[in-house]
């Protein structure tokens, strides 16, 4: 089990120690030679980790379900430990434990950080940061792939024609995701450069919004987007974390199109356009419509920007955070298509109780699919599994003098990797000045969130319940 899960952390490890050694041209380049030394140790580590990928893979041909989940568990503890390294050795003041703190935060792409001034930090290291959570993103979107048989048939069938990959398959369409991750960040990196932004602004950016990050290079947005025109261009690409890389995927490489495909899209767009019409209408009072737009982007696809005058409709934002978007996308979530067959199932129930003679279809519009029994009760356990994670997170907090209402805040957020703003108000914590168990409490849940909650209770059936 572990062999496979270092040869699956392995392959990952390359993908870091490119990244490193960007980081050193892009130190070297700028003459931040202070760093240097740092992100070469980073690329060793890495490179040593990464030649584990090319162990003896022929004994892997068939690997359960459970190898797979606890592989990916182990990816969330160990490649923070190589992502904190440059925050360790490259900054006197902090400590292991909040270097390990930020880097979790980045690599789940949360944006809790221990920097209240990131200004004080080089631009390497603001760098280092964003590229943690691009590549969190990416480590993000092929576990998906990879645990792809714990979905149900039938969703399963919405999001791709392939029902069960094998290893080779898995990374044949790996490569595919990594090729359209890299485009479509490129493809922001220019909209931000169009918007006149700077090239530093701009890619650190693109980085940060492709993985749903938290992580901003300045204290303050405003500094930024200073005009209404870049507020809604900015939102607008925001919505790639929404609706996920699925879209260009099936595009892309989908040979055969059949518009069943993007059933997930359709979904997602009139569930966008009913909230932007309802926020248009209802919750546009004191401000300008452009920061509307922004928050209301910002909360379905998880990232959690604010501007710092915003502290409107904090607890509907919350909601929005919990509910989420894509499944296959960066964002974190419930999601809202099984939010959308969970309700929809419920009600059909109580009609056919109410009145036996109605026959009542679930039936999923824009597709051939039928919702199933077992898909549903999926869905119902992933909703308690949250509940009850996070009835924990909360009852941790309080104990250790957090307030209640801050709790809950800071719980959600926590479990939907959304970093902590205005628009949950939320903007005055500082994670560096919290106790050492509530940070534990904190990474220990963040990487709980960035799992899908049904692998936990598959993990939970086999090793609780073993009869």
């Amino acid at each position: 089990m572990f062999k496979f899960s270092f040869i699956y952390i392995g392959s990952f490890c390359f993908v870091l120690s490119l990244l490193s050694f960007f980081n050193i041209i892009y130190s070297y380049y700028f003459e931040i030679f202070n760093n240097i030394e740092v992100y070469s140790y980073t690329l060793l580590i890495s490179l040593i980790f990464s030649s584990l990928f090319f162990l003896k893979k022929n004994e892997f041909k068939k690997i359960s379900i459970y190898e797979k989940i606890i592989s990916v568990f182990i990816g969330y503890f160990l490649l923070p430990l190589i992502i904190s390294l440059p925050y360790y050795f490259g900054l006197n003041y902090l400590s292991f434990l909040d270097s390990y703190f930020e880097a979790i935060s980045g690599f789940t792409s949360t944006g809790f950080s221990v920097f209240e001034n990131v200004k004080h930090l080089d631009q390497s290291l603001l760098l280092w940061r964003s590229t943690s959570q691009w590549f969190g993103g990416l480590y993000f979107l092929i576990s998906i792939l990879f645990l792809i048989d714990i979905y149900d048939e039938n969703y399963k069938k919405i999001l791709t024609n392939f029902i069960s990959l094998d290893i080779s398959e898995i990374i044949k369409q790996s490569v595919k995701i990594l090729f359209i991750y890299t485009f479509l960040t490129c493809g922001l990196f220019l909209i931000y450069k169009i918007i006149n932004l700077r090239a530093f602004d701009a890619f650190n950016l693109a980085m940060t919004v492709i993985s749903s990050g938290g992580f901003l290079i300045v204290n303050d947005l405003n500094e930024i987007l200073q005009s209404n025109f870049q507020i809604y261009i900015f939102a607008l690409t925001m919505l790639v974390s929404f609706f996920g890389i699925l879209l260009p995927y099936n595009i892309l490489f989908l040979k055969n199109k059949d518009l069943l495909v993007f059933t997930e899209d359709y979904y997602l767009l009139l569930y966008f356009i009913f909230l932007v019409a309802i926020f248009f209408l209802f919750f546009n009072k004191f401000e300008s419509f452009s920061i509307t737009l922004f928050s209301l982007i910002s909360s379905i696809s998880n990232i959690g920007f604010s501007f710092d005058n915003y502290t409107q409709n904090n607890f509907i934002y919350l909601i929005l955070v919990i509910i989420g978007g894509s499944l296959l996308s960066t964002s974190s979530g419930l999601r809202f298509l099984k939010i959308f067959f969970l309700t929809k199932f419920s009600l059909n129930e109580l009609v056919s109780h109410s009145k036996p003679k109605h026959i009542l279809l679930n039936k999923v519009l824009f597709s051939k699919v039928k919702i199933d029994l077992n898909d549903i009760n999926k869905y119902f356990f992933t909703v308690i599994i949250f509940i009850l994670s996070l009835a924990m997170l909360i009852c941790l907090l309080t104990l250790f003098n957090i307030d209640f209402s801050d709790a809950f805040k800071l719980g959600t957020l926590t479990l939907m990797n959304t970093v902590n703003s205005s628009l949950h108000g939320l903007e005055n914590l500082y994670f560096a000045e919290f106790s050492i168990p509530i940070k534990f409490i904190l990474i220990v849940f963040m990487i709980i969130g960035r799992i899908e909650f049904i692998s936990i209770l598959i993990l939970i059936k086999k090793f609780v319940f073993k009869n």
